[in-house]
């Protein structure tokens, strides 16, 4: 058995064992939480000055794009245009860390902001549920 088939089935028998998420906003709260920890592991790698592992760069960039690709542009337009902005802003530090972890001038403060984001989204919480959301 070759690591790389080992690994893939690792994460195959990983991703059965995740529960479904039904609340869309709880699924938005697993995305900002997996995009601050993946964020975490990249900043304390740039600090160390490490290369930067792959695979909380794609959990990064995955969840940026589920989190970009989630807003509603028609009910909040400003709100949705300032998180996209956000989001986009952790993107870029994100690729630019993958080309040179020196590069990515940025990515404390796009870890800061989305741990920021990550906690209003918790304190909306109990509101959303209230609301039927």
């Amino acid at each position: 058995m070759t690591m790389s088939y080992a690994r893939s089935r690792y994460r195959q028998a990983d991703a059965v064992g995740q529960p479904r998420i039904e609340d869309p906003h709880a699924v938005i709260a697993v995305t900002l939480t997996e995009l601050e920890r993946a964020l975490a592991v990249l900043v304390a790698a740039q600090q160390a000055g490490r290369s930067m592992p792959g695979e909380p760069c794609t959990r990064a960039l995955t969840a940026l794009y589920i989190l970009q690709s989630s807003l509603d542009f028609e009910k909040g337009e400003d709100i949705a245009l300032g998180l996209f902005e956000l989001y986009e802003y952790a993107r870029l530090q994100v690729l630019a860390a993958m080309r040179n972890a020196a590069e990515a001038k940025g990515l404390a403060a796009a870890h800061g902001a989305m741990g920021d984001i990550l906690s209003a989204w918790r304190e909306i919480a109990p509101a959303a549920k209230a609301g039927g959301a």
